[in-house]
């Protein structure tokens, strides 16, 4: 495997290195000694998957409160997505920037986004698949999103109309910093 260090703080694109031969080919997609080596942190403890009908779904912009310490490797198994992921870390050099990437099942590409690192998605076709593998357990408790057309972050996404979305993830609040950053600090506090 192959780590590029993205410009968000922690947050890497993975890429498998292919055995080809006359039957296609076999890559490693985890390793838990060269996540080590690249600096990722290495526990998987959970693994998910999504499934999108339509091309225009997303989903997100997804993170997890303090104390999670849920990092994500995110994969496209089938279709195609154009991933985005926004640093919320109130201490972190890139904090509110965000960054997008395009993960297909052709490059077979994954980008680790590390805890305080929301993350969501928009399918670019029909029946996308992706393969979740992350570093702590889902907690519901601490389970947040900010909207994924919020201003603040200034995200461009494939299509702004006509998307597909869930109720819960169409309601997330708009970013207000003040108060994104208290409850950030309060929750710190009380680990």
């Amino acid at each position: 495997m192959q780590f590029e260090a993205l410009c968000l703080g922690g947050a890497f694109r993975v890429t498998v290195e292919r055995n080809v031969d006359h039957r296609g080919f076999f890559a490693r997609t985890f390793c838990r000694d060269e996540f080590a080596a690249a600096g990722i942190v290495n526990e998987v403890v959970q693994c998910s998957i999504s499934y999108s009908e339509f091309a225009g779904t997303v989903r997100g912009l997804h993170f997890q409160w303090p104390p999670s310490t849920e990092g994500k490797l995110v994969r496209c198994v089938r279709g195609a997505i154009h991933d985005v992921i926004v640093d919320l870390r109130p201490d972190s050099a890139t904090y509110l920037h965000h960054l997008a990437l395009r993960l297909d099942e052709d490059s077979r590409d994954a980008v680790f986004i590390p805890h305080g690192v929301a993350h969501g998605f928009q399918t670019l076709a029909p029946g996308s698949e992706v393969l979740y593998q992350m570093t702590d357990v889902y907690a519901p408790d601490l389970t947040a999103c900010v909207r994924w057309d919020d201003a603040a972050f200034g995200i461009e996404w494939p299509r702004r109309h006509d998307v597909v979305i869930s109720e819960r993830d169409a309601n997330c609040p708009v970013f207000d910093r003040a108060v994104f950053e208290a409850e950030w600090a309060r929750r710190l506090g009380a680990r």
